[in-house]
Formats: C-alpha cells, structure tokens, sequence
C-alpha cells in the first residue's frame, strides 16, 4: 500500500485480488483536519481494574495505546480471564516492556520472558505472568481496546 500526499489531494494505490490495482484519490481541501494533540500519562481516558492490576487507556489522535502495571502474583488467566470465563487472551498484542519481568506462553507451548526494554509481539491464544517481585509496567500499541473489557 502507497499513501502520497500532495497537500491538496492524497492518493492511495494497493494491490488487490489477483494483481489488479486499486487507486483511491481524496482531495484533502474538504477533509477534516486534526490538530496536535498531547495525552499525559497522569491522564488515561479510561482504566480497567482488576486483581492485582489495573490497564489503562489512552486516545491520542486516531489511536488507542495502553498501559499495563501488574503487580508480583499477577496471573492473566487468574485475574482477568477467570472474570471472563476465558482460560486464554485472545487479543493480539504489540509493546515495549518499561519495567520489571512477565512471561509470555502461548497455548501450543511455546514461551517467552519479557524484560524492560523489550519490544513484544504476542499472538492470541496465550497466558502471561509476573516473575519476582518487582511490579510489571508495559505500553501497549496494538490490543489496547479489547484488552480486559467487561
């Protein structure tokens, strides 16, 4: 997919079934326009609360980040799916890793520790936990929405 953008018109072009090319134009004098925006960390549009953790949101522009803090016991299958009746997350999940340690383990198996400074990608189907006793602090760029909702 191409996106370019003339400051008048913008033009899509993505490959579709079979090859063909699909060709959108916009002409961006009668499009809204969005201002800058900044959202504090203090600040989150909503938080989801739950034994021993809490995830909270943020809308910034067009998009929902979020904010995981758990606290040492914490356990995805314990204290958000049991309230859910679900044994697995089944929300996708990309991040960065501010603080502490978790475990990531998919259903088939395979696992993972994250640490602070580690990016993260976790498909769905999967369980996590805190290690240590540390406190464990991520972002979330992509899962935020479905993430712990009642």
């Amino acid at each position: 997919m191409i996106l370019c953008d003339s400051g008048r018109s913008a033009f899509l072009v993505n490959e579709g079934r079979n090859g063909t090319v699909v060709f959108a134009v916009a002409d961006m004098r009668k499009s809204v326009v969005m201002d800058l925006e900044l959202v504090n960390l203090d600040s989150p549009t909503e938080v989801r609360r739950f034994e021993k953790g809490r995830f909270e949101l943020y809308t910034v522009g067009p998009t929902t980040l979020g904010r995981a803090t758990y606290e040492p016991g914490w356990k995805w299958s314990e204290h958000v799916g049991a309230t859910i009746g679900e044994s697995s997350c089944q929300v996708e999940h990309v991040g960065l890793v501010l603080s502490g340690q978790a475990v990531a383990k998919m259903d088939h198996g395979g696992e993972v520790v994250m640490r602070a400074g580690d990016f993260f990608y976790i498909p769905p189907g999967h369980d996590s936990w805190v290690v240590g006793d540390e406190p464990y602090v991520s972002l979330h760029i992509l899962g935020s929405e479905d993430y712990a909702a009642a």
